[in-house]
């Protein structure tokens, strides 16, 4: 790709404020993106919010991903021309929707974006771009890392390890390319964490006995500021990083959003029950993997092994317990709310 140094700075562009970093943000209006522009604005960021095209891609592999994006030629110079002058630019764009079916639009935005967007930053010179994925990539591995191996077990979480594969077969330049794989990130105003408050609040809530294994549960405060230091860092990242894990327990989290202590089932009921589901859903086109894949991380929860945040002390202060433990009193506290008595305790548990 070229430098795109030649390129006219965007009309309306503010100029960069010497010593002010200058960030380009896809997708600054979503729930995850939003979160960012605040942490970025907070350090003293200058921001500059870009809307993302709307694409479809009919491709299901990286090499035919890359070409769909070579053709898209009016698309990349438009992107190029907003993403001048910036020091980093941050993909929060996609579609974040588990339980979609698989289609062009979903693999436009998850797969094909990502990569146009790598390719303008590219051409505008910018020294850093960041997409941010997701750990479902991983699918059902027992755990989480930084590692090229993925799994995916749905049409999203396809379309988004297709998008890391994309970005993965580009040749280097002098853009460094990173991908963040975000946890199963939860906080205010987020449909996900208020079921999970609804669904902690319940008889429903449950973990598989003995309810202490980690769980990737995680705030978008936390994953808001790993964002920032990723995009901000002035040595080398590693192509892929994993977003650090909270410290919380399948317990933890349940109790937290629930405020109470959630029923423990037999881990080999549990294993039963989401064997007897996945085999079920296979035969109707995968339509409930998506849910049981939540059930699954209720009950069992996945371990994530340490990586770079970790080893370069880039770990932003836990924040899980708060946001769930204030979405579940929200809820709680509402008109009309039932509060339901907390389970009684047995010695012998």
């Amino acid at each position: 790709m070229s430098s795109g140094t030649s390129l006219p700075r965007p009309s309306g562009s503010p100029s960069p404020v010497p010593g002010r970093p200058v960030v380009v943000l896809l997708g600054a209006g979503g729930f995850v993106g939003g979160a960012v522009r605040a942490v970025l604005e907070e350090t003293g960021a200058e921001v500059r919010a870009v809307a993302a095209p709307r694409l479809e891609a009919a491709a299901s592999g990286a090499a035919e991903l890359a070409a769909e994006a070579g053709r898209l030629d009016a698309e990349r110079a438009r992107l190029a021309r907003a993403f001048l002058g910036a020091d980093a630019v941050i993909n929060a764009a996609g579609l974040a929707v588990p339980d979609a079916a698989d289609s062009p639009a979903l693999r436009g935005a998850n797969a094909l974006l990502p990569v146009l967007a790598a390719d303008a930053a590219e051409a505008a010179g910018v020294r850093r771009f960041v997409h941010l994925s997701s750990a479902a990539v991983q699918g059902h591995r027992p755990c989480l890392d930084e590692s090229g191996q993925v799994e995916p077990f749905s049409p999203y979480s396809r379309s988004k390890a297709l998008g890391e594969q994309a970005l993965a077969a580009r040749p280097a330049g002098s853009c460094s390319v990173v991908t963040i794989r975000a946890t199963s990130v939860q906080g205010p105003g987020r449909p996900t964490t208020e079921r999970l408050a609804r669904l902690a609040g319940s008889p429903l809530a449950s973990v598989a006995a003995p309810g202490t294994a980690p769980t990737p549960v995680s705030s978008v405060d936390a994953l808001a500021r790993f964002v920032q230091l990723v995009a901000m860092y002035p040595g080398d990242v590693p192509a892929v990083v994993l977003q650090p894990w909270e410290q919380a327990s399948v317990s933890d989290v349940l109790q937290a959003a629930g405020g109470r202590r959630p029923l423990h089932l037999p881990a080999w009921l549990c294993r039963l029950v989401l064997r007897v589901g996945y085999g079920l859903s296979s035969l109707a086109s995968e339509r409930l993997h998506g849910p049981l894949r939540r059930v699954e991380l209720m009950w069992f929860g996945q371990r994530q092994e340490p990586g770079w945040a970790e080893r370069t002390g880039n770990v932003p202060a836990p924040s899980v317990h708060a946001v769930l433990r204030r979405a579940g009193a929200g809820r709680r506290n509402r008109p009309g709310a039932t509060r339901r008595p907390a389970p009684r305790r047995h010695s012998n548990r």
